[in-house]
């Protein structure tokens, strides 16, 4: 069930909001992980903003006793497996990955059953359940590096056929079985809306996520997860860049970088999963510590071991 806003919430300016955001995270000993693809409003209040894999380690770090997860639903699952001792806070229940729907445990325990050769890699936004009947978790930041590094040489990775594809292009040497998976908001960008952006701004670079189909990311000139497109662009001559992922990394990359100029693909890319995250709704999560997200022991214990793989150091 959606979180209901009071009225008198409602009502209150944001920098009140703010305010007691911060007292109560005080208050609470919590700390805030917010999400790239976040509202900047949201982004602007958390401790710690990044990725997937970024924020997983600052999880997995914490000593805060309280942990608000502004993101979606597997994020806070992911936080839950690594802090079973913390309480994990997910201000909005609803904020689902309808990509992580589409891999269930059962339908990859019976593969595994069936292709029992197989090593399975899943991607980060996949499912407690589906974690822990995973070998490896990596995230689209450190795909690459995990996929080189799983024993055997053939590789059911799930749920993202599209970031499967990119792995196997880089990964010759295994064979890449690919779920039949997408992001909507990934898949919905394409080739024509780069073009058509690259004809308003014909000086930038295209920074893409490697979520992307494989006909817009041979338009980019940088490819790269969430965190790592601010390292491109900071590295990078360009003055100008065309982002091909989610509208919520303008701000971050705005303000990390703020002499150069970014935009959107012609039709902007939403998630409206990630924006259902809002101040008011953070306030709410903190004076009621709810809603909580509690992944089940057994399945927590056998999921530990895949995310913890996703935790090692790029060329470990």
């Amino acid at each position: 069930m959606r979180n209901r806003e009071t009225p008198y919430e409602l009502l209150l300016p944001e920098e009140v909001v703010v305010e007691r955001i911060l007292a109560l995270k005080e208050k609470r000993n919590a700390v805030i992980l917010a999400h790239n693809y976040q509202r900047p409003e949201v982004q602007d209040i958390g401790d710690f903003v990044g990725d997937s894999l970024g924020l997983a380690r600052q999880a997995a770090r914490t000593d805060a006793e309280v942990v608000v997860f502004c993101g979606v639903h597997f994020m806070a699952e992911t936080a839950s497996i690594l802090c079973p001792d913390r309480l994990v806070l997910l201000p909005d229940l609803n904020a689902g990955c309808p990509m992580a729907d589409m891999a269930e445990a059962r339908e990859v325990k019976r593969f595994r059953e069936e292709h029992p050769e197989v090593t399975v890699v899943s991607y980060v936004n996949t499912t407690a359940a589906v974690k822990a009947v995973s070998d490896y978790c990596c995230t689209s930041s450190n795909a690459v590096d995990v996929v080189r590094r799983v024993e055997g040489e053939r590789v059911l990775f799930l749920p993202d056929r599209n970031l499967a594809a990119y792995v196997a292009d880089r990964v010759p040497e295994k064979e890449i079985i690919p779920w039949d998976g997408f992001c909507h908001v990934h898949q919905g960008i394409r080739r024509e809306h780069i073009l058509r952006a690259k004809e308003l701004h014909p000086e930038a670079e295209v920074i893409a996520h490697p979520e992307c189909t494989r006909e817009v990311l041979e338009l980019a000139d940088h490819i790269r997860s969430t965190s790592g497109m601010v390292e491109a662009a900071r590295e990078s001559e360009a003055r100008e860049f065309i982002l091909a992922t989610e509208c919520g990394m303008l701000h971050p990359l705005r303000k990390a970088v703020p002499g150069k100029r970014f935009f959107p693909p012609v039709v902007e890319p939403l998630c409206p999963n990630m924006k259902l995250t809002t101040l008011t709704k953070v306030l709410q999560a903190l004076e009621t510590l709810q809603p909580r997200v509690k992944v089940p022991e057994g399945i927590r214990v056998r999921a530990l071991k895949a995310v913890e793989r996703m935790l090692v150091p790029h060329g470990a």
